[in-house]
């Protein structure tokens, strides 16, 4: 289970952002290999919907991007690339609401402890495996006419990409998702050998390529025994080419480049690529968040101080749409930690769990978190009852495992 998690929850992370990443970045950029759909005499109107529905995607306003999506749709209803931007919207939407957006869950090994799966509302989960039913029955069709149509093989690995990501995060059927995202590179894989010039299609040829190239030798041998073989400066490198070229996955490529960056201790070559973003995109409090985490890890603890406040301020003022700040309490508090700043720490989870709609997961982490900050501000009263709140709700987490060996005994720090 290790290797299926280590695979496929890199694979189906935060880089999966969209799979069909900016056409505003394209206007004034020289025509790309991507292979394209054929044009149809609604075209200009389909693409002033896909351009209005991605600049509110990247903000993060989702129903208004899926709006936008949707009255695409209808314009052309079938065509592949427009419900994946569909796919990709409604998908994303409930991750965000579930709370399963936050790369520092990934940005180390430590998600391999993660169980709970991200809860979508099921008609939200029945809507998603219609679209990408549909999506794959479209390229399908193009491909049982013509096997090396590289728009339909470009499109099919990007559907089936989106619903690895589904089945990893949402459904948690580790092989299932295995399967999808293996598909997706082959997929990939097979555009650049028909065109190795098709920069869009390394994105997620050079995920798998990072990913398998960071495993564990015995790990990386059971591994190629099924086809998933790498090198890690081959998958960066990759990630940078779709990066750079400005193509419809260039942003993808960015936040996957920053995530693994980020894993490496690359710190300096993942801020200037999550910075490329945050000026792009500044209302999206995910990439802020980013940002201030990035700068946490970095040691850089003040520039970090001002990131996180700014980012809480700006969030109660209206900045960004539907931030989920108890990621950047809990980044805060996890910076004071860093410093020994036990009681400011304690404050950031504490104010944490003061915000409504607090998802249960990230609840129990704070009140964990708070009662190790007054176990080591030997306030032993106020710890147990953190702990107590930690251990609501579902305690068979790790989280919960935990709560209740410190109500044992106060908490240590290592």
């Amino acid at each position: 289970m290790a290797l299926l998690c280590s695979l496929v929850i890199l694979l189906v992370s935060k880089s999966y952002v969209t799979a069909a990443a900016t056409v505003l970045q394209q206007e004034d950029a020289a025509a790309t290999s991507t292979p394209t759909t054929p044009a149809s005499p609604k075209s200009a109107e389909i693409k002033a919907l896909t351009d209005s529905g991605l600049r509110h995607y990247y903000s993060m306003e989702y129903e208004d991007a899926e709006r936008e999506f949707r009255r695409a749709l209808k314009l052309e209803p079938d065509d592949a690339k427009t419900i994946n931007h569909l796919l990709n919207t409604v998908l994303f939407e409930a991750l965000n609401h579930a709370g399963a957006l936050n790369t520092s869950l990934y940005a180390s090994d430590g998600f391999l402890a993660l169980k709970k799966q991200a809860a979508i509302d099921p008609t939200v989960a029945a809507d998603i495996k219609r679209l990408d039913e549909r999506a794959l029955e479209l390229s399908n069709q193009r491909l049982a006419k013509n096997p090396d149509d590289e728009a339909a093989l470009y499109d099919r690995g990007v559907t089936r990409g989106l619903f690895a990501t589904y089945q990893a995060l949402v459904e948690h059927a580790w092989f299932a998702a295995l399967r999808s995202a293996m598909a997706a590179r082959h997929d990939h894989q097979r555009v650049l050998e028909l065109d190795p010039k098709n920069e869009d299609a390394k994105m997620i040829v050079g995920m798998h390529t990072y990913i398998a190239g960071s495993l564990p030798w015995g790990v990386k041998l059971a591994a190629s025994l099924v086809g998933f073989s790498g090198n890690k400066e081959r998958g960066l490198r990759l990630l940078k080419e779709a990066a750079e070229a400005n193509g419809e996955s260039s942003v993808d490529a960015k936040v996957a480049l920053a995530l693994f960056l980020r894993r490496q201790q690359r710190y300096d070559e993942a801020l200037d690529v999550v910075r490329t973003l945050t000026a792009t995109y500044p209302k999206n409090f995910l990439f802020a968040l980013e940002e201030a985490n990035l700068l946490k890890d970095m040691g850089r603890n003040d520039d970090a101080l001002g990131s996180f406040e700014a980012l809480i301020s700006e969030g109660h003022t209206g900045r960004f749409h539907e931030p989920r700040l108890e990621f950047a309490y809990y980044g805060l508090g996890e910076m004071f930690r860093g410093r020994k700043h036990y009681s400011e720490a304690a404050e950031a989870f504490d104010d944490a769990l003061k915000l409504p709609k607090l998802d249960g997961d990230i609840r129990q982490r704070c009140a964990l978190s708070a009662g190790e900050m007054h176990d080591m501000l030997n306030d032993r009263t106020e710890a147990m009852k953190e702990y107590q709140l930690a251990m609501a709700g579902d305690t068979n987490t790790p989280t919960a495992q935990l709560a209740r060996r410190y109500l044992r005994e106060p908490y240590k720090a290592q």
